[in-house]
């Protein structure tokens, strides 16, 4: 069997001595850090400065270790920053998006966000085409358009943040507390760690597999947007009132986000495998990456997802303390949420002490995903309980 060979070299670009552009790196987000801790430093607590100065830590490091992030974050800001002086321009109303060419159009939140719907079924499509014609500049193309979504989503979610706060001061909240505002970040992770290993990798064959699972959220988003109105910014329920949510939210979604790319790379690999046993040297496996590597990427995933989802499950225990008085109460979020947990920790343990490879966990980790949508999405659809605030 013949299937692309594919070298991961990208790591090297990291292993360079500190330049000029990572000290021009950190002094960005250091007095981006200040100028928003200046602003908003009042009505913040202990808790959120720590936070804030651990999420300005954090991206100095994610911006070191993979530059083209750098690009997206000041991309982001400068956005973000003009849709919100063109709100203040405006009489920093909420209805001024309906009247200022660039909100309305291209950077209030619900048009980014749209952008980045959009954005992401082109992608897909263009990806099968790049797979399909063998086109190296339709891929480069297709990586484009979801560069392109991850930013307008990212610019959505931040200019949202402020439009929550233009509603009613009272309504005001990071972005991260309904369904459809988790929606939105799972396709902007995803998407941005699918970006990451499409870098690392130098290969973009398993880009349409893994805008699959983004166009079924972009799918939901549109639904839920104009089936449910679930766009229209509501104020947050007593639980969700919490710093804990700033920490607890993002965690689980890199779990989720990294579950979905592996459950991806997996139908990836089945697919190729079944090709491969019937014609070796079918044009479509010669195109592909090598099993190996799907199975490495896979692994890789899965080990990242895991490590966020523990961190975000003990982070929801402390948090349920706080505000339910109990780490544990086997609500059904809490138990799905450790059967996704479980299942995973067997998958890294069978791999890791057995040594299972291949195809029995690529199976593996495409039904693992099934049971991570139904945690994420079953659960608040078909069950009640604490965290009933979520249901649809």
């Amino acid at each position: 069997m013949q299937t692309e060979t594919v070298i991961p070299n990208y790591d090297q670009a990291n292993r360079k001595s500190i330049g000029l552009r990572d000290v021009a790196w950190a002094l960005f987000v250091i007095i981006g850090a200040y100028l928003a801790w200046n602003e908003y430093g009042a009505n913040m607590d202990y808790y959120e400065d720590l936070i804030l100065a651990g999420t300005a830590l954090s991206l100095i490091w994610l911006g070191r270790f993979w530059p083209s992030f750098q690009v997206v974050t000041v991309v982001v800001t400068a956005t973000s920053v003009f849709a919100i002086y063109t709100y203040a321009m405006n009489g920093n109303v909420f209805e001024a998006n309906e009247q200022a060419f660039f909100l309305k159009y291209l950077i209030s939140s619900q048009s980014a966000i749209m952008w980045m719907n959009v954005l992401i079924i082109f992608a897909m499509v263009t990806y099968f085409f790049a797979l399909y014609k063998k086109s190296d500049y339709a891929g480069k193309v297709a990586s484009g358009m979801v560069w392109s979504a991850a930013v307008f989503g990212f610019i959505g979610m931040m200019v949202r943040w402020r439009e929550s706060y233009l509603i009613n001061i009272d309504y005001g909240h990071i972005p991260v507390s309904s369904l459809y505002e988790v929606f939105i970040l799972f396709v902007v992770m995803t998407a941005l760690i699918y970006l990451y290993y499409e870098q690392k990798y130098k290969t973009r064959t398993l880009g349409g597999f893994v805008m699959l699972v983004l166009a079924a959220a972009v799918g939901f988003i549109l639904w839920y947007t104009f089936d449910k109105d679930a766009h229209i910014i509501q104020p947050l329920v007593p639980a969700l009132k919490s710093w804990w949510m700033k920490i607890h939210v993002p965690a689980n979604f890199v779990g989720y986000g990294t579950f979905s790319i592996a459950a991806m790379v997996g139908m990836a690999y089945l697919i190729t495998s079944k090709v491969a046993e019937k014609n070796p040297e079918s044009g479509f496996v010669k195109r592909m990456p090598s099993l190996e590597l799907m199975d490495d990427l896979m692994y890789k995933n899965i080990a990242l997802g895991f490590a966020f989802f523990t961190i975000a499950t003990v982070l929801g225990a402390m948090w349920a303390a706080e505000a339910w008085g109990g780490y544990w109460s086997w609500d059904p979020k809490e138990t799905w949420a450790l059967i996704v947990w479980l299942n995973y920790a067997a998958w890294l343990h069978l791999r890791m002490t057995k040594g299972w490879r291949g195809t029995p966990m690529a199976w593996w980790a495409v039904i693992g995903l099934l049971i991570t949508t139904f945690a994420f999405l079953g659960v608040n659809m078909f069950l009640s309980g604490l965290h009933s605030y979520g249901e649809l």
